[in-house]
């Protein structure tokens, strides 16, 4: 596992502390709340105080444990209950900035709350719409646009879009002062024994998917090809998904994986920088990924007028990947059909493409760690709008 090395402090803020207001509505799979969550723990390891507000915090319990028994210093989770009125009502303190996250808009009674506020004379907080993550051209014309409120109580306010992405022309990404110097310190085999893995040489692959058409395929290959690969399957879809491909492959008794409970973030990078092979979805577990520099593949939300081809494609275009990464990506998705061919795997033979894709990744984690990361990009726009 090569890690990345050193440690470092927070950087130095351009602003005093100050009090956000982060909104998080879940949608589904709970990616939105995982990166609300980093995003939130980035702020307050810088000392800044943060009251995230979300209508579902309950996967908290094993995703950040301590969240929600108020135990994380700086970080206050409030639910966003259908009527807020009366939580605004005691009164809270006016937040400085207020983050809306993937398009939730702040509920009507913070809107209300804040009209009369403003009414009384008092400052508006510096609002930001942060965005979803993409490679696509439109996001580096988009970022740090202007949003002006054209209605409601509000009007007359701005909003500001606020694109995460990976070139220096875009927010970049969430990463934490302390991550390099968790994985250099990183120990495999202690790992391995504390999640109760029998400590082994043998490959490993992690499993964090929807449901790709290509995952029967590649099982009953992967196993033909190397029966000792560890599997560790996470909780949820991931699991169902891998069980239905053994048992319409005929593998149940040929291949053993190790189902995982849910896991906490900290945990789930340890799995990320442990596995070989990790196939992983959505947004913040494809960051994620990229931060472990292991070989990976992209399992990208579906939509359902295939917008998320241009988008896969973009990402792939900016990885640099080599053809044999792009091809499997595509298959992974479902662009270009639901079965491995052959040719598809001439080159797995010993495993050895795996090596051309970690070295994929980590050429892009180095083009990444030489940019700024999203926390102190943000800050330092919030700076120029104060």
């Amino acid at each position: 596992m090569a890690a990345m090395t050193g440690s470092a402090p927070p950087p130095a803020s351009p602003l005093p502390p100050l009090l956000w207001d982060v909104f998080c509505h879940v949608v589904d799979n709970l990616g939105d709340l995982g990166v609300c969550w980093r995003f939130s723990a980035d702020l307050a390891a810088r000392g800044h105080q943060v009251r995230l507000w979300v209508d579902q915090p309950e996967p908290l319990w094993w995703m950040a444990p301590g969240a929600l028994e108020g135990r994380h210093t700086g970080i206050s989770v409030r639910e966003w209950a259908p009527d807020l009125s009366q939580a605004f009502c005691d009164p809270l303190p006016p937040a400085d900035v207020w983050v809306e996250t993937f398009g939730s808009d702040p509920p009507t009674p913070v809107i209300e709350a804040l009209a009369q506020r403003l009414a009384s004379g008092q400052p508006p907080p510096v609002w930001i719409n942060l965005e979803y993550l993409s490679a696509e051209p439109y996001v580096e014309r988009c970022h740090r646009l202007a949003s002006p409120v054209m209605s409601g109580p509000l009007k007359g306010l701005t909003k500001w879009f606020f694109y995460p992405g990976f070139t220096a022309a875009t927010g970049g990404l969430l990463r934490e002062s302390d991550l390099q110097g968790r994985q250099a310190a990183f120990d495999l085999r202690e790992w391995q024994r504390r999640m109760k893995l029998s400590p082994s040489d043998a490959r490993q692959v992690t499993l964090f998917c929807y449901e790709p058409p290509l995952l029967q395929s590649f099982l009953e290959q992967a196993s033909s090809e190397d029966p000792t690969v560890q599997w560790l399957v996470t909780s949820g879809r991931p699991a169902e998904a891998f069980r239905l491909a053994c048992e319409r492959a005929g593998l149940k008794n040929r291949i053993h994986p190790v189902n995982l409970s849910a896991l906490a973030q900290r945990d789930f990078d340890e799995l990320l920088w442990a596995s070989d092979l990790n196939l992983v979805r959505g947004e913040d577990s494809l960051v994620r990924a990229l931060w472990a520099g292991q070989a990976f593949v992209w399992n990208i939300y579906p939509q359902h007028d295939n917008a998320h081809h241009a988008k896969l494609e973009a990402f792939l275009d900016w990885l640099d990947a080599p053809e044999s990464l792009r091809r499997f990506h595509r298959m992974w998705n479902g662009l270009d059909g639901p079965t491995l061919p052959a040719q598809a795997w001439a080159g797995w033979a010993g495993w050895s493409v795996l090596e051309e894709w970690r070295s994929c990744a980590q050429a892009a984690r180095a083009r990444l760690l030489a940019q700024p990361d999203l926390t102190t990009r943000l800050l330092e726009f919030i700076a120029e709008k104060r």
